[in-house]
């Protein structure tokens, strides 16, 4: 009976010692993993990387650390880690077909990080969403809504389809339709909507703004106003310029009409 006990503690004591030694190595190997991803890519940022390529380039690095990490632990643990490699490279084919998914974004990633469609910060419309650049990761690009909703698109979609950079050019046009009434006069109006967009400290002295008509329309005659400014100024101006649109015509006398319809009524004699 004593020879099983000290079997026992035997077994404990050296095994023990291992499970404790590959525990240590794996949190351990995964702080290191985090913090040395994080300083490589605060170095890059200082040496003026783009913060798309930093940002991938961390993630490469975290998750490269830590699968050696995870080795390192199995071979404290008394896993021949030569054989599992070895395993792991015969089953890499299945691993690849059922991964296909996630190969396909990872493949994408690089993609957009050799082309640069976009870099973080910038405004863009992908597979459907629209919202600025958080981060591109390995498998996914974060974007942030312009109503502060975080979502997150696999590369692959992104990739797979149109990629629309609002932000990608330093100017932009903005493009506003004012409806006058048919009674109106178009020249007053006209100067009145130069005169909102020569104003604005933000609107671009080259191009010009256009203001011309547009349309002979059911119930307005419409006129559209062109003006460009910078990119990163896009929504503050369109909303500041439809309003000051409207105080200038009404300055000038000039109706904004609604829709309307004339109802005769014919009695039957």
């Amino acid at each position: 009976m004593e020879n099983i006990v000290s079997k026992f503690y035997e077994y404990l004591l050296t095994y023990g010692m291992n499970i404790l030694a590959a525990v240590i190595i794996f949190i351990a190997g995964r702080f290191a993993a985090g913090l040395a991803s994080k300083l490589i890519e605060k170095l890059m940022l200082k040496t003026k990387v783009e913060k798309t390529i930093a940002s991938f380039v961390k993630h490469i690095i975290y998750f490269g650390i830590l699968l050696f990490v995870i080795v390192a632990a199995l071979n404290k643990l008394g896993v021949q880690t030569t054989s599992l490699i070895a395993m792991i490279g015969a089953a890499g084919l299945a691993v690849g077909l059922a991964l296909q998914g996630s190969l396909a974004n990872f493949a994408a990633g690089i993609v957009l990080i050799v082309f640069k469609p976009f870099k973080v910060g910038d405004f863009i419309e992908a597979s459907g969403v629209a919202g600025f650049v958080e981060e591109l990761q390995i498998f996914n690009t974060v974007l942030n809504t312009l109503d502060n909703q975080k979502v997150i698109v696999p590369n692959a979609k992104v990739t797979g389809d149109n990629i629309i950079n609002f932000t990608g050019n330093k100017k932009r046009r903005i493009d506003l339709v004012f409806g006058i009434s048919y009674g109106d006069n178009i020249k007053t109006a006209r100067e009145a909507l130069e005169r909102a967009v020569s104003s604005h400290p933000g609107v671009l002295k080259d191009p010009r703004p256009t203001v011309v008509v547009s349309e002979l329309a059911d119930s307005s005659v419409n006129l559209i106003c062109r003006p460009w400014i910078k990119s990163k100024d896009y929504w503050d101006i369109y909303f500041e310029l439809i309003e000051k649109g409207k105080l200038e015509l009404e300055k000038a006398g000039i109706t904004i009409p609604f829709p309307q319809r004339d109802v005769h009524l014919y009695q039957e004699k």
